[in-house]
């Protein structure tokens, strides 16, 4: 008997859906990652200051990287191309690197708050999501 869990399937009803819900989710993180570069520091309250100045560059990357791979990995998931699923893993290992950035880093540890790190968390867990869309859809043969 043949594992039919990965065989070329029929697309399914639901996967437009999913593929803009996904799209209009990296748009909303690219949004953010763009404020947040545009952001003067000195404007800002001085705790929101404090945790401003205290990011790495490379913790701003990494989340500028996942957000911007997951916008054309979610492009690619409403054209149905097999690209997304690796641009999705891209997009998913950057944000994990951003989360740990937030957590592992003790100049930006000490000063970040709670709320912060439950965005960063569902921020990750979204992505997670989307990478697991992608290939699902790759594995049911809807992507070409």
């Amino acid at each position: 008997m043949t594992d039919q869990r990965f065989s070329p399937q029929p697309i399914a009803g639901w996967y437009m859906i999913g593929a803009i819900a996904s799209l209009l989710f990296m748009i909303a993180a690219c949004a953010m990652y763009g404020l947040h570069v545009a952001t003067n520091p000195q404007s800002l309250p001085v705790d929101q200051r404090t945790v401003f100045e205290a990011e790495p560059l490379w913790v701003t990357s990494a989340f500028g990287l996942g957000a911007i791979a997951g916008l054309v990995a979610s492009a690619m998931l409403l054209l149905r191309r097999k690209m997304a699923q690796p641009l999705m893993l891209i997009s998913l290992v950057a944000m994990l690197a951003w989360l740990a950035g937030l957590l592992l880093v003790p100049g930006l540890r000490d000063v970040v708050t709670a709320n912060d790190i439950a965005v960063a968390v569902i921020v990750a867990a979204i992505t997670w999501t989307i990478f697991w869309f992608a290939r699902h859809s790759n594995q049911r043969g809807w992507l070409r």
